[in-house]
This record gives C-alpha cells, structure tokens and sequence, in this order.
C-alpha cells in the first residue's frame, strides 16, 4: 500500500510565506527573497511527507495567493484589466487579487468566493466567450524540477478543467461555459505533455464539483473530457472530496483514469460501491484521515473497516487524508502550552501523515507490539474524552422550547420602537465592526501575553485607542458606531478563549486566503460562558458618546464552522450550546444600556452540506441556534447580523427566517449583483449593502459609492437601507480607511438631500 498526499499547508508552521507576502507587498523584499521563503518551505514539507511514507510528492498545491489563480495565471486567464501585455508573473496574480491596473492605479480585484463549504477563498476566474488560453506561467512546472533535483518524484496537482469551469465565471455577457471546454482540454493536454517531458508518472487532478448534483449539461462532457486527458503517458489520479460522490458511481467508473480517491471521512458509504467496480489496473485512494479537522484519528476503528477492502484489493489500494491538509495546522510539535488531555486528542498536517504510516501498521502488522500501543492510545482518548462532559450544559440545551427561538414580537412592531429608540436619519452609515489593527496594537498585545505588561497598563493603553476609534468616527459623521475591536486578536479566536469546553493554540494558523491566516479555536468539550466576554468594551466605548455603539459579537454557527469542533456529537447539538453561551452575552449587553448588538455570522452559507437535497435539515438547526442566541432581548432592541462573500438567491428565506432587524454584506465586488436575492423575496427586514471592497487597499471615490448606494436603492425600497462597508476594517491602515469613510459619509449625505 502507497500512502498518498493530496496536499500540504503552504503557509508555514511560523507563517513564513504570510510574513514574506506581506513584506513583498510593502516593497520590503525583492521577489527572489520572496521566491526563497517559498522554496524553502516547499523543501522542508517535501520532506516531512517523505519522511512519513508519502511516495508521489504533491507539487502545485503550493500557491502564493490561492491555487486557482495559479491555475488561471498557469492559462493566460487574466482579466484585461490586470494584464501588462503578455506577461504572466507574480504580479499579475497580487493585481488580480488586490486590485491594481499594470500601471499601478487602482481597478476592481477579481471577485472571492469560499472554496465549496470550506472557509478557504478562492479567486473567481474570469472567462470571456472569446477567451484564449494557453500555457502562460510556469510555477508549477519549476516546482517540478525543484523536487526533482532533491531527489523526490513529483505528482502535480491541478483543479480538474470541469471543476475550474464550473468556478468561473462569465466576464461580460453570459454564455455557456462549457463551450470553452474543447480549447481548455487543449491547454490541459499542454500541461500533461509537459510534465511527460519532465518524468512525470502521476498527476492528480481535483474535480470536487463531483460532490455536487450536477445536472446533465456537466455530467455529459466528464468522458469524452477523461478520454482527451489519457492520451498522455502520465497516469491520472481522479480525486474527489468533501463529500459522497457514490451518486455519480456510473460515470465515475466509467472514465478514463488510472486511480480513484475518495473521500470517505464525510461519506464512508461510498468505499464498498467503488471498490466493487474497480479495474485490475487501477489505484483508489483511501480518504480516511479527516483533512479538515484537527481530532486525531480513531486508527484502530479504521483499521477494522478498512482490513476486508486491504485484503481483497491488496496493492491497488492508497492510503491518504480525506482532501488537501491546507484546511490543517502545520505541526502539533510547535504547540508547548496545550495541556495534556487536548494534546493527546490531537493531529495536525504532520502528525496526520504520521497517523497514514500508523495506520499502515495496523494493516499490515495487527499483532505487533507497534500495533498494540497504537490501538491502546486510541482507547485512552475515547475514555479521556468521555469523562470530560458537562451534564449542566447538556441539560440546558435539553430544556429548550420553541418558545426559546423567537422574539417577542414581529419585525414591523420592532421596527417602530427601535425607530422612536435610536431616532437614525435615512441611510444611517454604519460600520461592520473592526477598525485597524495596527502594528502597535499587536505589539502591546503580544508585550502582554510575554508578561512584559500588566494587565492594568495593557488595559489602558487599550481604551486609549477605543477613545481614539470612537473619537474618528464621531469627527467623521458616523451614525452607529463601534468600539473598534482593538482588544480582540481574531473574530472567533477571541470568544473562544473565553468559552469553557473550547481551547486554543499558539500556532494552530489555517490560511484563509492570500496572507490572512487564522487560528482557529477547538472545540473539544461541552461548551458554557463562565463570564461576561465583551461588556467591559462595549460599556466603555458607550460611555464616551451619546450615539449608539453596537455590541459585537460573534454568532453560534459561525464560530462553530470557524472552529475545529468535536466529532462525538452533531454539530446541532453544538450550536445550540454556543448559542445558548452567546444568548447570555447578548443579555448581558442589553441589561447594560447597549441598544444595538451585532451577531455576525459570515460563515452562515458555508455550511450548506454540497447537495443541495441535504440543505433544508441544516438550514433549519442554524437558522434556530441564531434565533437562539437573539431571542432573548427586547422589541427595541436591534439585532443586527454581518454575512460576507455568501451567494443569497438559494438560502435567502432562510436568512429572512433569522429575523435579524438589520443585515449588513458584501457587495461591491458584485456591483451588488448579491442584491437580486433580496430584490427578489421582497426581504422585510433592513440592509446594509457593502458600498466599498475591505479587502483591497483601494479607496473607493463619492461617486462610485453613490452609483453603488443608488443602484441597491433601485433593489431595495430606501427606508431599509444602511450604507457601510463590505466588511470589518481590520487588516486596513488609518490612511486608508479613514478617507474611505469620508467617502461613504459624502455619498450618502448627498443620496440623503436626492433620495429623501
């Protein structure tokens, strides 16, 4: 048996590439000093995958911003509007990305999505019906030739062109996507010929779009698609993840490919299907170490399900994580503060090629010593784990009665009181919740956490600087403001440090897109808020002002898709006991005087099971957990909710079931397009439409805030509209955000004198 890798984190167990990313952005480094830290990191984890068995080493999995751009830059996909000429380089993909014109003026970045149902972004490919495409960068062909000179064999890896199609999207008027097909199969011809020339065996090739219900239009080009790519002499792995594709066993059988991997964390019902109708020369590789969570894997369990399959199939089967290890920490070794009892339930990507190598043992060896001592660990983590519950916790969450879930009144009677409260003229400007958390912010905060400062002098050096964000946003005009978040160091690592049954890490970092990293919390027991989170910050910020600061907090199921949440209970049953600990906090803030409190839950959509058939079940238990954690406050007290980068149309009545008083998204990257959705419902409640893109460092001008504000008013009847921004203003600097602002204030005073 081989044991395979389908992926490795590219951002470093210290976050090297981040780091240098961002230095070459500020014009600190060269690009060979930024082409060195990523050399290097590609090196040492080569290494750790060959160390633990790895045979065909992944290459093209590594990526400077996102893999999909690679993709699109590696085919000359690139929007007119970032192209210098011809040239394809490191460049073109930050302008995409960042959006910047050759010349270095400002344009509109490329469009983000969440890749499927991860909190991995990805950058949309623009495709135009004239598009050409041919082999225009070689990143991964250099990488290539890396691994051969250390002396490893390659296997590239590259999105699938069905997959890469079905991301895109049209630029221009809408046309048929596939009818780029035939000329994208030439270029992926022209990649495989390629790395023939360079002693290529294997090249895996990712068509995730498989777990979705595809309709015919997609089914129907997969063979003769398969049938074109064969005609090279690589062997193709065909891998498939984040959920079952058994509904697609016939096509899938049926295709032209030297090997199969299969997810089979999220669907091991899939194994006996596929198994039974595999070809005598074909590879199926075994998804079975969970390449989206952190648990370390019940390997004696696997081993048992796994012998009959070993057995029968013998050499023609793979051992390999469930998908790519990118939605993984780097390595457990690094973390020298978790307590025993979590370290030992734990494995990040390092660890989980070590699991694949222990998992072999067992296969291979069930009655050896080595075997014995594996089998005896995963025991003691069950019984470790099972001592730990809370029964107060689960009581609470058992007591629950629909009565628990719903506000006191309906919207229109909260809208009048919350009107005759707050008093907002029309348009009221807003902000999503973060201001910018500056290198001096994050240097007082690390000088605390060494114990170089006392709480009391951290503390207040921090309301210096809440004084300072409410004092901005009084100077600017804002109507609700907020305290900044200067306290927090992450959206869900900061409520979970402070949630009992939740632990955190040093250097647990997930990339979330380019150079943005988080860290999620884990979730590894029952979990109730022992005290007050956020009401110290948010009294003291409404202490320094007569005007409304919202409370912000984050929501139940955005923290639990944030989090690296255990796998012993469902994940409703989680919800709902963050919920009931966010529900507290949201009380709390209102007994105190705040009036306006912010939920945000911009992971909402991203935890649409991928077949849209298994949606309504999950779509009921997270609109309820939000509902929850609301449900506990007056009629005039507003709720308000933030979602991002989330496509609306398919879950919008569910979002209108969350009953928010005012939700605030992104739209300006859409031209708010995302706006049709709620055009369309006729959605009762109010909303905050993005006027400007958080997420590069352009400054939008009063005119296109007005076009934008002008064009939802269109969508949206104007007494439910709040301007804001598309998002939290963290990773921004003062000098760009506060003239941003400025903008946004001038847009809509002048919409204000014409629309009111």
């Amino acid at each position: 048996m081989n044991i395979a890798s389908l992926g490795f984190p590219r951002i470093g167990r210290q976050r090297e590439l981040k780091f240098a990313l961002e230095k070459y952005w500020r014009g600190e480094i060269t690009p060979t000093a930024l082409e060195d830290v990523a050399s290097l990191l590609r090196q040492t984890h080569w290494e750790w995958q060959a160390q633990a068995g790895v045979t065909h080493l992944p290459v093209g999995d590594f990526a400077y911003y996102d893999q999909v751009l690679t993709l699109s830059a590696t085919i000359n996909a690139i929007p007119e509007r970032h192209r210098d000429g011809d040239k394809v380089d490191l460049d073109t993909l930050f302008r995409v990305a960042r959006g910047r014109a050759p010349t270095g003026t400002a344009t509109t970045a490329s469009q983000m999505k969440k890749y499927f149902n991860t909190n991995y972004h990805y950058i949309v490919p623009e495709l135009s019906q004239d598009q050409t495409f041919k082999i225009a960068f070689d990143q991964i062909f250099n990488e290539v030739e890396q691994a051969k000179a250390l002396g490893y064999q390659p296997k590239p890896v590259i999105l699938g062109p069905l997959s890469y199609l079905h991301l895109a999207k049209c630029s221009g008027q809408e046309f048929d996507k596939l009818s780029l097909l035939p000329q994208l199969i030439e270029v992926y011809q022209a990649i495989l010929e390629r790395f023939v020339e360079q002693g290529v065996t294997w090249v895996q090739l990712d068509e995730p779009i498989l777990a979705l219900e595809l309709d015919e239009d997609w089914r129907a080009p997969f063979a003769d698609t398969y049938k074109a790519l064969n005609g090279t002499d690589v062997k193709l792995l065909l891998a498939t993840y984040y959920g079952s594709v058994e509904h697609h066993h016939e096509l899938i059988s049926d295709l032209d490919v030297a090997g199969l991997h299969l997810d089979l964390v999220s669907a091991p019902e899939q194994l006996s299907a596929f198994a039974a109708s595999l070809k005598p020369e074909q590879v199926l590789s075994l998804g079975v170490i969970n390449g989206r969570n952190v648990w370390a894997a019940e390997l004696d369990n696997i081993a048992k399900q796994l012998t009959p399959v070993v057995a029968d199939y013998g050499e023609q089967i793979w051992l390999a994580p469930s998908c790519s290890l990118l939605h993984t920490p780097v390595d457990l070794d690094v973390e020298s503060e978790l307590e025993p009892f979590l370290r030992q339930q734990l494995s990040f990507a390092k660890q989980k090629l070590e699991e694949l190598h222990q998992l072999q043992t067992l296969l291979v060896e069930p009655d050896s010593v080595a075997s014995q001592a594996i089998v005896t660990h995963c025991v003691q983590r069950r019984t470790a784990r099972k001592n730990a519950a809370n029964s107060q916790v689960n009581a609470r969450v058992d007591a629950l009665t629909s009565v628990d879930f719903e506000r006191q009144s309906g919207f229109a009677l909260r809208q009048v009181k919350q009107q005759e409260r707050f008093r907002l003229p029309l348009l009221p400007t807003t902000t999503i919740g973060s201001f910018p958390q500056t290198p001096a912010i994050r240097g007082l905060r690390n000088r605390w956490r060494k114990g170089e400062l006392t709480y009391a002098a951290y503390n207040e050096q921090l309301q210096a600087v809440t004084r300072d964000s409410i004092s901005r946003q009084q100077k600017l005009g804002i109507d609700v403001l907020v305290h900044g978040e200067a306290e927090r160091n992450d959206m869900v690592e900061y409520f979970g440090e402070q949630l009992d049954g939740v632990g955190f890490t040093q250097f647990g970092w997930v990339q979330s897109y380019g150079s943005r990293c988080v860290k999620p919390p884990l979730i590894y027991g029952d979990v109730s808020r022992p005290q007050p989170m956020t009401l110290d910050w948010a009294t003291y910020a409404q202490s320094l002002t007569d005007k409304p600061v919202k409370g912000m907090l984050t929501g139940p199921v955005t923290i639990l898709h944030w989090s690296f949440a255990r796998e012993d209970i469902s994940r409703q049953q989680i919800a709902n006991q963050i919920a009931l600990a966010i529900r507290d906090e949201v009380v709390d803030l209102q007994n105190a005087g705040i009036g306006i409190i912010q939920i945000d839950e911009p992971a909402f959509r991203e935890g649409l099971p991928l077949k849209e058939s298994q949606w309504q079940n999950y779509l009921d238990w997270a609109v309820n957990a939000f509902k929850l954690s609301a449900a506990g406050v007056e009629d005039d007290t507003q709720i308000h909710t933030h979602m991002c980068y989330s496509e609306f149309n398919a879950t919008i009545a569910s979002i209108a079931a969350m009953d928010a008083d005012v939700i605030t998204i992104e739209t300006s990257r859409s031209n708010m397009e995302l706006l049709n959705a709620f055009e369309d419902f006729e959605y009762p409640n109010e909303i905050g439409p993005g006027v400007y893109d958080i997420h590069s460092p352009n400054i939008p001008s009063v005119e296109q805030m007005v076009a934008l504000i002008d064009k939802a008013a269109t969508k949206i009847p104007v007494r439910q509209l709040w301007v804001n921004p598309d998002c939290g203003l963290k990773t921004r600097t003062w000098d760009e955000v506060e003239p941003a602002l400025q903008n946004m204030v001038k847009a809509t005073k002048e919409l204000r004198r014409r629309l009111g």
